[in-house]
């Protein structure tokens, strides 16, 4: 990821990428690849569209709590998601500058799940008695990037684990990965010719072997055609459970979105093209398939 000036967010940002490109080997499987490609020099000649995060909806956590990090360095909360069938919420965040990526936390909607999956979830997150962001100072770099990977409640035991599973995969996920970057985001449309279409690039991630999320086809497709999104299968972790138990589970996953150029900029010169004359925002049908990307049909297939 490449910024124009080094602050305390991009700080933040640097020391995230860090620990979720050490945890994600697809990521720096990619980059070679890109760079080997000459598509680009390095990583940071990589523009990061968006990054992703999930949360639990119960007291002291959720959106409310963790968009805090966000709205602290200048981000503004913008549009508003509902996932009916996965019952959850999401607003994505516009980032105060053009070199930060744009932000989506997206919510579980805990009591909307049964009560034994409730119980469950509570049984661990009932010892958070107070808002965790509140105890920081938003502005220490090192102490917000280590809330990211801090345990805010006890490890799970597998069956605890197992049984999320069955009722709600994003609430298993988030129990064991907590708040773990759950993705970062390629903006493809920014990449050199010919790799600035998704089915380009694509069919150059398929070659080097990455597994793509085929829920809602391989390329998921706005309803306006102008934002299109394709995403890897989440890369899988040796997961350690309470007592002792290992299990493969779903870690994260790589994002690649095409932001089309917007109507009325039509008659643009292609080197005059900002990230305002792009197609902006989510759209809830691409998302709702994206976050399968987790998923155990797609871990599987």
């Amino acid at each position: 990821m490449k910024f124009k000036s080094s602050t305390a967010m991009t700080q933040i940002l640097d020391a995230l990428f860090k620990v979720y490109e050490a945890r994600v080997p697809d990521v720096r499987k990619i980059t070679r690849a890109m760079i080997d490609k000459k598509m680009v020099k390095d990583q940071s000649d990589i523009i990061n569209d968006h990054i992703a995060f999930r949360t639990m909806g119960v007291p002291h956590l959720g959106i409310a709590s963790f968009e805090k990090i966000f709205l602290a360095h200048g981000y503004t909360r913008m549009d508003f998601y509902h996932f009916e069938a996965k019952k959850l919420d999401a607003y994505w965040y516009s980032p105060p500058t053009e070199d930060l990526p744009r932000v989506f936390i997206s919510e579980l909607k805990v009591d909307q799940l049964s009560e034994s999956t409730q119980q469950i979830i509570k049984k661990y997150t009932d010892g958070v008695q107070t808002d965790p962001v509140d105890a920081l100072n938003l502005n220490d770099v090192p102490a917000v990037a280590n809330f990211f990977q801090t345990p805010l409640w006890s490890l799970p035991s597998l069956e605890d684990y197992e049984s999320l599973l069955k009722e709600s995969e994003y609430a298993a996920w988030v129990i064991y990965n907590r708040y773990y970057l759950n993705h970062y985001t390629i903006s493809v449309h920014d990449l050199p010719e010919p790799y600035n279409t998704l089915e380009s690039f694509d069919t150059f991630l398929k070659s080097i072997g990455i597994d793509l999320n085929t829920s809602g086809g391989e390329i998921k497709t706005s309803q306006d055609g102008l934002l299109r999104q394709s995403s890897s299968v989440a890369n899988q972790v040796v997961a350690s459970f309470d007592g002792g138990a290992t299990k493969k589970i779903a870690g994260s996953y790589v994002e690649f979105a095409e932001r089309s150029v917007l109507p009325e900029y039509a008659f643009l010169d292609q080197k005059r093209l900002l990230r305002k004359h792009r197609r902006e925002g989510f759209e809830t049908s691409n998302a709702d398939r994206i976050f399968e990307s987790t998923f155990t049909s797609q871990l599987k297939k």
